[in-house]
């Protein structure tokens, strides 16, 4: 074949004057393989393009039988052209027949060709089809004639993603991009969205594909990177992070990434054979993706992520864009990698039907704050955000853990039929919300729920909640750019507590650091956040902040009732701090004049298990005590609860947490003192039944939740249960585990779950 140094730029100009042309899909298709095989001397060019049932549908072809077009077809995986797809991988065989994956289809005629060249047409990462060159001699096609073609089925691509293919696609059949997709993620927030998806960091679309001038084109790249480079320095050096989860590792392979050589030599290459700057990203961006998505090194596969976001950062340098809400839909569905409590909140609440992340845990505050907001949360849908579409269809069913994206009619007719169902269940609930919760044989459980912001108070009336019992005061400096001042809290907290209408209210003090990052606070790296600088040793160690927001806590509450309660607490000793603050705080309001609470009660949270060891202590020294089940059930279990492997494979109702939970019923019921516990175990009917079993009367949960647990109560005997379930949670020759026991009781006894 002859010298191609020129050849990618020529063919890429023809192409593109063919795209301009007002011709027919099947004719512009047409010319388009026979300018690639004149252009690359090749005497077969095909086009194969990839349909929602898997096949390969050859679309356009020069050189071999025209009468194959639109009949011959490959599966996924099979021959040359279905491994390249399934692969995402380009092919270059000098004995194209010789190869174990060769599958002959004799209505192509293609059986004289020898050498083959088949590369994949990617959008995304996506494999949308393939395009392949053959020639009879045998021969091994150069690098660079290679990376011409890759180019070139960028232009084809596009062509299949703005949907110009349709119109030549047989009746009943449908391509790749349009397929119906179902993932299995975990169930964050309970509830179903219908809606249409809204990317929550669109990916750029790239209208101009090819350039007129190479030096400029380079010189843009040269001066976005070095943009790029600057933004991620002063990142790191002022530790700044973009959302939630996002740790200076991260920013650390961005930066690695953004001074890559080999990936700017990818960049350049892809610019000197006729793309633009925003073109060649996207092109590199998705032959990385493919690559990458095959490794099997867990941990390279991750890093992907952080490749993406870099290049979409890149592409966002280049374009000048930048990410809005507008024209969002009023069934929005927002996907996302993942994101921060404050972006959610960007969002207008009336649009918002659902929310799937990539990433994400039951713990982190975009979800509490979703849940809160009463939005159906999935959390590690993997791949979603590269599979969507803005303005794609998609059902989110925060009860199972699964997302539909670009569902069937008959996906859709279902989940219409279950979300009328559920309506009229929470109908029935809202009927519930004046009903005294007492089991049947007549034991009083107090049901509370937890909060965090403003917008979720109307649910305390809404839900029937006897009060809340966990105000997490956190979230206030989370979604803020500055941290608030004290007049700013205590506006909060007075809003609080005059829309609880005189309903208890027991605030948490501040439980940040770990996974719980605030931008304006400069906190050192840690290797285990989560054991670390958090919570009450964060505040301990500024008495400042803790002094400010409980004079803020004091004020608000004044001639109220005001419980707060202290988060990880440790040691005894630590409340023993606090509380010596605290009372400085009251001496100082006091001294100035100002109104007090009229009661206060003050608590602890029981999350680190070293309190175990300190019970009768622990009650002696406060008013109440609030079992944290999440932390606590991590920390015992030393499970990591964010971490997908292994989130799962304790369970949070197996006999040794629920042991515990009872020991620390008995203390408290042996020092007469008031417990709680507030965690995602209360907000299950069957998980707060096994709570009810081993002596809790005092239990919080997120507010969607209460009608499910209360309708279970008052149909639960709970002495029967007790005089069951105690005994069983003791018997270590059992086989039956607790979850099993439980549901057999529930359905013997007509409890409703």
């Amino acid at each position: 074949m002859r010298d191609l140094s020129a050849g990618p730029r020529v063919l890429l100009r023809r192409l593109r004057e063919l795209m301009a042309e007002p011709l027919e899909p099947q004719e512009r298709l047409d010319q388009i393989v026979r300018q690639i095989a004149a252009n690359m001397v090749a005497e077969v060019c095909s086009f194969y393009v990839l349909r929602a049932d898997g096949a390969l549908e050859l679309f356009a072809t020069e050189g071999l039988n025209k009468d194959a077009v639109h009949l011959a077809q490959l599966k996924m995986g099979q021959g040359l052209v279905g491994t390249i797809a399934a692969s995402a991988r380009s092919l270059n065989l000098s004995d194209a027949q010789s190869h174990p994956a060769f599958t002959y289809l004799p209505e192509t005629g293609e059986e004289i060709y020898n050498s083959f060249m088949g590369v994949p047409i990617l959008r995304a990462g996506r494999s949308l089809g393939v395009l392949v060159v053959q020639n009879k001699a045998r021969r091994k096609y150069r690098e660079d004639e290679v990376e011409a073609l890759e180019t070139t089925s960028m232009i084809l691509a596009e062509m299949i993603a703005a949907g110009e293919l349709k119109q030549i696609t047989r009746p009943g059949l449908e391509l790749d991009l349009n397929r119906p997709v179902t993932i299995e993620g975990d169930a964050y927030g309970d509830g179903i969205g219908l809606g249409h998806v809204i990317l929550h960091e669109p990916r750029i679309v790239v209208t101009e594909l090819l350039n007129d001038d190479i030096d400029a084109e380079l010189q843009r790249l040269e001066e976005a990177l070095g943009s790029l480079r600057i933004s991620i320095d002063n990142m790191l050096s002022r530790r700044d992070v973009s959302m939630e989860g996002e740790h200076r590792a991260v920013l650390e392979a961005y930066r690695m990434f953004a001074h890559d050589r080999g990936w700017v030599r990818k960049l350049e290459e892809a610019i000197r054979n006729g793309l633009t700057c925003e073109a060649a990203v996207e092109k590199v961006q998705s032959d990385t993706r493919a690559r990458m998505i095959h490794m099997t090194d867990s941990y390279l596969r991750e890093r992907l992520h952080d490749f993406d976001d870099l290049a979409n950062r890149l592409l966002r340098q280049l374009t000048g864009f930048v990410p809005g809400s507008k024209g969002l839909p009023q069934d929005a569905i927002i996907v996302a990698r993942a994101m921060g409590a404050a972006e959610l909140l960007d969002y207008p609440r009336e649009a918002i039907r659902g929310l799937v992340l990539e990433d994400g845990a039951v713990t982190s505050h975009v979800v509490i704050v979703a849940r809160a907001m009463g939005i159906p949360v999935v959390g590690q849908v993997i791949g979603i955000a590269s599979l969507a579409e803005n303005r794609d269809s998609i059902i989110v069913d925060g009860e199972d853990g699964v997302v539909h994206l670009r569902p069937l009619q008959d996906v859709q007719d279902a989940y219409a039929d279950k979300v009328r169902f559920r309506a009229k269940r929470q109908e029935q609930f809202r009927a519930l919300r004046t009903v005294e919760p007492r089991t049947r044989d007549g034991k009083y459980i107090t049901l509370q729920m937890n909060a965090g912001l403003l917008v979720d108070l109307p649910q305390l009336s809404e839900s029937g909640a006897s009060g809340i019992g966990l105000f997490r005061t956190e979230l206030q400096f989370m979604i803020a750019s500055t941290m608030p001042k004290v007049d700013e809290q205590e506006s909060l907290y007075r809003n609080v507590l005059r829309q609880a209408a005189g309903s208890p209210v027991t605030f948490r003090t501040l439980d940040i650091g770990g996974d719980k990052v605030v931008p304006y606070f400069r906190s050192a790296e840690e290797e285990n956040p989560a054991l670390g600088w958090r919570a009450i040793r964060f505040s301990l160690d500024r008495p400042g902040l803790l002094r400010t927001q409980l004079r803020a806590l004091l004020k608000a509450a004044a001639g109220a009732e005001l419980k707060l309660m202290l988060p990880m607490i440790t040691e005894v000793n630590e409340l023993r701090l606090a509380r010596e603050l605290l009372n400085k705080e009251v001496r100082h309001l006091s001294r100035f004049g100002y109104q007090l609470p009229r009661s206060l009660q003050f608590g602890a949270m029981l999350e680190v298990p070293s309190l175990l060891w300190q019970l009768e202590e622990l009650m002696e020294e406060v008013d109440f005590v609030s079992v944290g089940s999440n932390d606590l059930f991590q920390f015992l279990m030393a499970v990591d609860r964010g971490n997908s492997r292994v989130a799962d494979r304790f369970d949070t109702l197996g006999r040794p947490f629920l042991r515990v939970l009872r020991q620390i019923v008995e203390v408290a019921n042996r020092t007469n003192t008031t417990l709680t516990l507030c965690g995602e175990i209360a907000g299950k009917p069957l998980s707060a039944m096994a709570l009810l079993g081993i002596g809790f009367r005092n239990i919080s949960m997120s507010p969607a939740a209460i009608g499910p647990v209360k309708s279970m109560l008052l149909s639960l005997d709970l002495g029967k249960l007790e005089e069951a379930l105690l005994p069983m949670i003791a018997d270590t020759s059992s086989e039956k585990t607790v979850r099993e026991f439980l549901m057999d009781f529930a359905d013997a006894n007509g409890v409703s779950l």
